[in-house]
């Protein structure tokens, strides 16, 4: 299993979260670890929870709308709409909570994904810049555990990637 780090800055000025994450596996089973819905149920969600795919249409213009369960069966849903693909380079989403028709809950904060792809001899490398309305939304997240969250579920892709290479 790899041993690399997730990379966390945080950009006050400009609203953004930067994660960069490398994993010992090609660019294009990466890029299916997070584009395939069966795949991203397996490691999305940091254990105990899990993750699971309502509908998936990966592509520009089409969306994701998953729930994230809890141990005790509690549930999150979230709603990716996909902005822009490019095929194993990238993609860019608009994100949010939402009820089970997949309707942004306004109270909670939107999130707007720029998630890029590249692979240098048998690595890829995964940059993701998420920015935000306002300051506020983006320190909500944060205390919300997302840094915790997403680095357990990133690791999870890492297990995934190991067992399944």
């Amino acid at each position: 299993m790899n041993t690399k780090e997730t990379v966390f800055t945080k950009d006050e000025q400009n609203k953004k979260l930067i994660v960069v994450r490398a994993f010992d596996a090609p660019q294009e089973q990466v890029w299916k670890a997070w584009t395939d819905s069966a795949i991203l149920d397996q490691w999305w969600a940091p254990k105990p929870y899990r993750a699971e795919t309502k509908t998936m249409d990966f592509r520009t213009c089409g969306h994701w709308l998953y729930f994230m369960i809890g141990p005790q069966g509690d549930t999150t849903l979230c709603r990716v709409n996909f902005v822009t693909v490019e095929d194993q380079k990238g993609f860019s989403t608009e994100t949010f909570f939402c009820d089970a028709q997949g309707n942004e809950n306004p109270d909670l904060p939107k999130m707007y994904w720029d998630t890029r792809f590249s692979q240098s001899g048998k690595v890829t490398t995964v940059n993701i810049e998420i920015s935000f309305d306002n300051l506020e939304d983006m320190e909500a997240i944060i205390k919300m555990g997302f840094k915790e969250g997403f680095t357990m579920g990133l690791g999870n892709l890492d297990e995934y990637l190991a067992n399944n290479g």
